[in-house]
């Protein structure tokens, strides 16, 4: 509580220019206070600060960390030099005139060194203001030259166009490290109509593969067949060359016993084999 004078005596002993005094030193600490804090600033990791002063902006950014600044008149705005992703939905047309939606992520970072310019000449969010417009851009250009078949199956090869122009149109400013497209939908009509046409190929190729089988296993045949009548002709010439082989053939199977003929007589009967041993 502060000083309750009882009566008039009180008043006239009381000390004017001490309190004053203490009033103004009190006055003078409290706003050297608000100056100490106000003339520094920290930079959070990952994040650079641009500096306002009186509404002209400092071509030097602020690195992370500890800083002083100019109290009162000098803002920091902090900007993330981080890699950040945003999603992103595109409708373009194909090159055959189909709508064709397609959702996509873009993996960007704004570079230090562009932090500046893209504050004094880009309001707002930078991927709203600078990388949406121009990978949408990108996008639209390069499915206009595809059917939309073609975009369907080769989304990669889509992917690819897409970043290059994208990063063509950015420029230095922003650098766009990839482009992951999510979903690409076509109207139920075109999908079912994609579908059939893909299984029809399906079909064609498999047919295609039965028919070649069938040839390959045909020509093996002939050829097979071709090889065994050459192995004959080859046995049947060497038989007539040398007839003593077909008595070496003989005497290498014989199993060391002497046949018994049984004659089928005058009549013509069959002749019987039989064995020495069983003649008696």
């Amino acid at each position: 509580m502060g000083y309750q004078p009882k009566d008039f005596n009180d008043f006239k002993n009381f000390d004017f220019n001490a309190f004053r005094s203490f009033f103004i030193v009190g006055i003078v600490i409290f706003v050297l206070i608000i100056l100490l804090f106000s003339s520094s600033f920290i930079i959070e990791p990952g994040h650079r600060g641009v500096l306002v002063t009186m509404g002209k902006v400092s071509p030097a950014f602020a690195p992370e960390g500890f800083g002083l600044k100019a109290p009162l008149i000098t803002t920091v705005i902090p900007i993330s030099v981080r890699q950040q992703t945003n999603s992103q939905k595109a409708e373009c047309y194909s090159s055959d005139m189909q709508q064709v939606h397609i959702e996509l992520k873009v993996l960007f970072k704004i570079p230090e060194q562009a932090i500046v310019k893209i504050f004094q000449d880009f309001s707002g969010d930078p991927f709203e203001s600078l990388v949406a417009p121009r990978v949408n851009e990108a996008l639209k250009e390069v499915t206009a030259l595809q059917s939309a078949e073609t975009i369907v199956k080769k989304r990669e090869d889509i992917k690819i166009k897409t970043l290059a122009s994208a990063k063509s149109k950015v420029g230095n400013l922003i650098v766009i490290e990839d482009i992951v497209i999510q979903n690409i939908s076509l109207t139920k009509e075109l999908e079912a109509a994609i579908e059939a046409k893909m299984v029809q190929e399906q079909e064609a190729a498999k047919a295609k593969f039965t028919q070649q089988k069938a040839e390959i296993e045909a020509n093996i045949a002939v050829i097979k067949a071709k090889g065994e009548a050459q192995a004959i002709q080859v046995r049947g010439q060497a038989l007539r060359d040398n007839p003593a082989l077909i008595q070496l053939q003989i005497v290498e199977k014989w199993d060391g016993k002497t046949p018994q003929v049984v004659g089928g007589g005058a009549g013509g009967g069959a002749n019987i084999l039989l064995p020495i041993g069983t003649v008696k």
